[in-house]
């Protein structure tokens, strides 16, 4: 590995500007916002495609690097500084050549700026193959360094259920397409229910996203699920903090 993670490290730096939008995932239980997830964006607040399309494997470390920054730049001038709402950056396992050499940027910056480490979440989705050691070597070494960890879209990646085996992460987002008209599925609704059971067993934190309609959100409830996230909620906004929409009001909706 050694030969490809020196041409990620070495590799050319990422030319093109981007910014961050911030979507919130709230605590149903208490109807307070637990986290932003910090999302890439255009400058002007251009998709997310926009960006994510000139990453290649000679920028990849760059840009890795340049998210978490931005992420936390932002965020320390968003946030209350009173307030314990955490903030969920993505990160690519691909782009990691040694986590915590690959960390000392974020602890800078994180530094530099007073956010507070314990309030970072890192999560990451499988949507290429990796090398599962690697990813368990960077995930153990971030909740050594009192970081939270997420697995996002769990239920759609190449690892999934082996990777649960082997490493238990703070928190884990089902994937939307197990949510999306799970209020009219019975099938969805039986995966999602025994699912959340497993993640009780393991004393994992569920997190449902993509919720997009007051009957799925009834639904969620009904199973016992605290932390969403979706368009239902608040949409992304550029460089601010959205506001969501309580979830009570949108359950009696639902009602």
């Amino acid at each position: 590995m050694s030969t490809q993670c020196n041409a990620c490290r070495d590799g050319a730096a990422f030319q093109l500007p981007f910014s961050m939008a911030f979507q919130p995932i709230v605590d149903m239980r208490t109807g307070k916002i637990f986290a932003h997830e910090a999302l890439v964006r255009g400058p002007n607040g251009e998709g997310a495609a926009s960006v994510l399309s000139q990453v290649q494997s000679d920028n990849r470390y760059a840009f890795d690097q340049q998210c978490r920054v931005k992420a936390i730049e932002l965020a320390s001038q968003l946030y209350d500084s009173n307030d314990e709402v955490r903030l969920s950056i993505n990160f690519m396992p691909n782009a990691v050549y040694e986590p915590r050499a690959c960390i000392r940027l974020t602890l800078a910056t994180a530094m530099k700026t007073g956010f507070p480490l314990d309030r970072i979440i890192f999560e990451f989705t499988e949507d290429e193959q990796l090398d599962a050691k690697h990813v368990l070597h960077i995930l153990r070494t971030y909740r050594d360094m009192g970081f939270k960890t997420a697995i996002d879209d769990f239920g759609a990646g190449h690892s999934g259920l082996g990777l649960l085996t082997q490493f238990q992460p703070d928190i884990v987002k089902l994937d939307m397409a197990l949510i999306r008209g799970i209020d009219l599925d019975p099938v969805k609704r039986t995966i999602v229910k025994h699912t959340l059971k497993m993640l009780d067993d393991l004393q994992i934190m569920p997190l449902c996203e993509g919720v997009e309609t007051a009957g799925e959100l009834s639904v969620l409830r009904d199973l016992g699920v605290s932390l969403i996230q979706g368009y239902l909620l608040a949409k992304p906004s550029f460089e601010q903090l959205a506001v969501p929409v309580p979830a009570h009001v949108l359950l009696g909706k639902a009602a």
